[in-house]
This record gives C-alpha cells, structure tokens and sequence, in this order.
C-alpha cells in the first residue's frame, strides 16, 4: 500500500517514514503541498498531512483539492496547535482522522492501521485485525484456524466499531445501533455486551473513553 506523508519538519517525517516502510508500505514524503500536488492523480491508499505546512499551500488547502479529485480518499492530518477548531475543520473537510502533536509513532501506526483496515477491505470482505480475519460477510471471525463464535449482537457491535476506527462513540450511539430505537433500559448493557466481547477477542484495541462511551483504535 502507497502512503503519502506531508511533513516539513524533516526529523520527523524521517521517523515516520522509518515506522511505515517498515511495516512494508510504500512511502512518499513531501516537506511542501507545492510538490505533494504531483500525487494527486497517482493511487494513494492513504495521505497523512500536517496542517502548518511552509509554503502557501495548507494542509487544508491539499485535503480540499485532494476531496475533489477522489471524495473517497483516505485522509489523516495532524496539527501541532491541539485545538478544537483544527480537528472541526480538519473532519468538516473529509479528513478520516486527527491526530495532535506531539504523537508516538506506534500511535500513528495504530491510527493508519485501523483507517486502512476500514477503507481498503479485500474483496470478499475480509478485514486483517491481527490476530484476527474478520469476515463481514458470512460474519466469522478467526484467529488462526480457531473459529470465534459471536451472538449476533456481539458481532453488530464490532461491527460498528470496525465501521467507526478511531471515532469515539457515544454509549447512546452503540446502543441504539445494537438494540434499536425501541429499546427501553439500562444502557448498562453496552457495557456488559462490550465485556463479552474482549473476553472472546481479548486483542481488540477499544479503549474506554470515561463518560462518553469508547473508541476502537
């Protein structure tokens, strides 16, 4: 998989670059929009773009034109100034993720893992969540040759968490997607249905967002 990453801070670029080829993607990367601009007709399964960018192309200004010319392009951006109207924009604009510095690199990778896992299925519908093959369409899921069995409604909610990597999700949210707009209780069940549900994948990276709800990683 190609991944194009607009950085100019060189030092940093370097790391990441580093972290990604040798997960054994392909990496581009550019210290300006200016000349980020030549891979804009070229097949990028993600772009990874800073929002400060020297030059007067923004990381804005690429995420917009790269949404013209692919509305379906995977897209993370990160921004060093951690502000909330940054990541508002960032998301209003198309972008897949946000990710604010300083960050680990074995958090960005986690991120680039769970957005092309989402975007970029194999095409019998198989997701690679190692250790897991998770097949959406007969609804299996294997670790090894190991079968896991789920209930159908623990498969639904990691559905909708492979669905929304990296989106925090309110509990409401999961809960009416699960049970429906009729159901009436506790939502105390997303908790003790998502409890389960590590107990049989144990790997999954879902953390608890403490009163909000959680977010798979």
């Amino acid at each position: 998989m190609t991944i194009v990453y607009v950085e100019d801070a060189y030092e940093l670029s370097e790391i990441i670059r580093k972290y990604l080829q040798r997960e054994g993607y392909e990496v581009k990367v550019y210290d300006n929009g200016e000349d980020a601009l030549e891979m804009l007709e070229e097949s990028v399964d993600l772009w990874i773009l800073d929002i400060m960018l020297k030059g007067e192309i923004t990381g804005y200004d690429l995420i917009k034109k790269i949404k013209e010319n692919n509305p379906k392009q995977a897209i993370m951006f990160t921004s060093a100034r951690d502000q909330d109207i940054d990541k508002i924009v960032g998301l209003e604009l198309g972008s897949d993720d946000y990710l604010a510095k300083p960050f680990s690199p074995k958090e960005l990778m986690l991120r680039v893992q769970a957005i092309l896992r989402r975007t970029h299925p194999n095409a019998e519908g198989v997701i690679d969540y190692p250790p897991y093959m998770i097949d959406t369409n007969k609804r299996q899921i294997h670790e090894g040759d190991v079968l896991i069995e789920l209930t159908n409604k623990e498969f639904e909610m990691l559905a909708y968490f492979l669905n929304h990597a990296n989106t925090p999700l309110e509990r409401d949210a999961i809960l009416k997607h699960v049970w429906g707009d009729n159901y009436y209780g506790s939502d105390r069940v997303v908790d003790d249905l998502l409890r389960r549900l590590r107990q049989k994948m144990p790997d999954l990276k879902i953390e608890t967002i403490y009163g909000f709800g959680y977010r798979m990683l």
